[in-house]
C-alpha cells in the first residue's frame, strides 16, 4: 500500500506539512483513515488515534482538535437519525485532556488499492447519495457548517504554496515538474472554477481506507473534515485524491454515473479537477511528508496529470 497522508487538511493550515506520525498495529499507514479493522489494534495518525474494539471505536483527537471531534460527533449523530447504518452510530463521549468519541464499531473491510468492481461501484454511489439526500434543513439544525478545504477557500493557498522556491533537484525529471508548477501558478492566478455551492453533507474525505466494504453494501467512517459541500466539488476531490488514483480505484465516470449527477454538475466536476491535482502536485516536493510517502516518480506523474487536466502539450 501507498502510504498517502490526507493532507487536505492543510488548505485550512495554510498547506503546512504534518509530521511525526506513526504507524500502529493496523495494517494502514498514518493518516490513511479511519479503518475500521484488526479487534484490538491501535493506529496513531497526526490528527488522533483509534483503538479497536470488538464492538466498539475508541477516537482520540490531538489536543487541538476540538472543533473536528465536535464536527464529527454532529455529523455522526445526524447520521444516525436521518441515514442509518451509512457511517458508525456515535455511543457516546469519553472527553478527558483530549477529545474522545466513541463509536459503533462498522462491518466491512477498507478498499483495496485497486479499481472498484462494478458492485463496489454501485453500492459506494449508492451511500454517497444516502449522504447527499440527508435535508439541508437537518444539516443546517444541527450546527454543522461547510466542509474544511471547502470551494472558497483553496485557490489562494495552493498558489502561495507553488510559489515556495523548492529545490527540485532530487526529482526523476526536475524541468517537467517545474513547468507544472509554473503551469499551475498561472492557472491559479484566475482559476476558470464554478460559483461554490453549499447544496449538501458531504464527508470531505474518501481516501479508500474510509469505505468500508462487505461484500454488499458501502459504509463510510471518517466525518472530522465532513459539511455543507456541492457534490461536483466533493467528487473532484475524490477522484483526485492521490490516495485514489495511484491505483485507479475510482472511475471518475463510473463513480458520478452511481452518484446520479447531472449534465451541469459532471461539467462542475470536470472544472474542479484540476484544482485538486494542481493541490496534490504543491504536496509533492522534495522532503515533504507526501514525497517520502510514495514511490519515486509520483512527482512527475502527477506533474504530467496536472497539465492534462488543463490541455497543456
Amino acid at each position: 500500500m501507498v502510504g498517502v497522508a490526507d493532507d487536505r487538511r492543510d488548505l485550512v493550515s495554510g498547506l503546512d506539512e504534518q509530521g511525526g506520525e506513526e504507524e500502529g498495529d493496523l495494517a494502514v499507514t498514518a493518516e490513511d483513515g479511519d479503518a475500521h479493522v484488526c479487534h484490538g489494534s491501535r493506529v496513531q495518525t497526526s490528527t488522533h488515534g483509534l483503538t479497536i474494539g470488538e464492538h466498539e471505536v475508541r477516537k482520540e483527537f490531538v489536543a487541538d482538535h476540538e472543533a473536528e471531534a465536535e464536527r464529527e460527533w454532529a455529523i455522526l449523530t445526524l447520521l444516525a437519525e436521518h441515514a442509518p447504518g451509512l457511517a458508525p452510530r456515535p455511543v457516546r463521549r469519553d472527553d478527558g485532556r483530549t477529545p474522545v468519541i466513541v463509536m459503533e464499531r462498522l462491518p466491512g473491510e477498507p478498499l483495496a488499492p485497486r479499481p472498484l468492481s462494478a458492485s463496489q461501484v454501485q453500492a459506494l454511489g449508492a451511500s454517497l447519495r444516502r449522504l447527499y439526500d440527508v435535508p439541508l434543513a437537518a444539516v443546517s439544525d444541527a450546527g454543522i457548517g461547510p466542509r474544511n478545504g471547502g470551494a472558497a477557500d483553496p485557490p489562494a493557498i495552493i498558489h502561495a504554496r507553488l510559489a515556495d522556491h523548492h529545490d527540485l533537484s532530487d526529482c526523476q525529471d526536475p524541468e517537467l515538474v517545474r513547468t507544472a508548477r509554473e503551469v499551475a501558478r498561472e492557472w491559479l492566478g484566475d482559476p476558470p472554477l464554478p460559483e461554490p455551492r453549499q447544496t449538501v453533507l458531504g464527508i470531505a474525505d474518501l481516501n479508500p481506507a474510509n469505505v468500508l466494504w462487505d461484500g454488499q453494501l458501502v459504509r463510510l467512517v471518517d466525518f472530522e473534515d465532513g459539511g455543507l459541500t456541492d457534490p461536483a466539488y466533493e467528487l473532484a476531490d475524490h477522484v483526485e485524491h492521490l490516495g485514489s488514483r495511484l491505483h485507479g480505484v475510482y472511475d471518475d465516470r463510473a463513480l458520478t454515473d452511481a452518484v446520479g449527477l447531472d449534465a451541469e454538475d459532471r461539467v462542475r466536476m470536470a472544472a474542479y479537477r484540476p484544482l485538486w491535482a494542481a493541490f496534490w502536485l504543491a504536496m509533492l516536493v522534495p522532503g515533504s511528508g507526501s514525497w517520502h510517502r510514495n514511490p519515486p516518480g509520483t512527482a512527475e506523474a502527477q506533474a504530467a496529470h496536472f497539465m492534462a487536466l488543463v490541455g497543456h502539450h
